[in-house]
């Protein structure tokens, strides 16, 4: 079992590469899921703890499963 500071890195570089995959800055992405931008910085960033429910939010705005978020780390092909 990983430690709660690895889930967090895995869940923030999964963020980031799936934010950026959609074509999204952090603001527009906090924008399409009413969720701060900073909030979206800080989850990427490690930065700071985060609720499920928000999670859930910026997966959904992602048009994502939020399993995809909680993966093992995996590198996202960009075509």
């Amino acid at each position: 079992m990983k430690n709660s500071k690895e889930i967090y890195e895995v869940i923030g570089a999964n963020l980031k590469q799936f934010r950026k995959k959609a074509g999204l800055s952090q603001q527009q992405l906090a924008e399409k899921c009413s969720v701060d931008r900073s909030k979206i910085s800080d989850i990427e960033n490690c930065k700071e703890n985060f609720m499920f429910s928000t999670l859930l939010e910026i997966a959904n705005g992602l048009n994502l499963d939020i399993r995809k978020l909680l993966a093992p780390l995996r590198k996202i092909k960009t075509e």
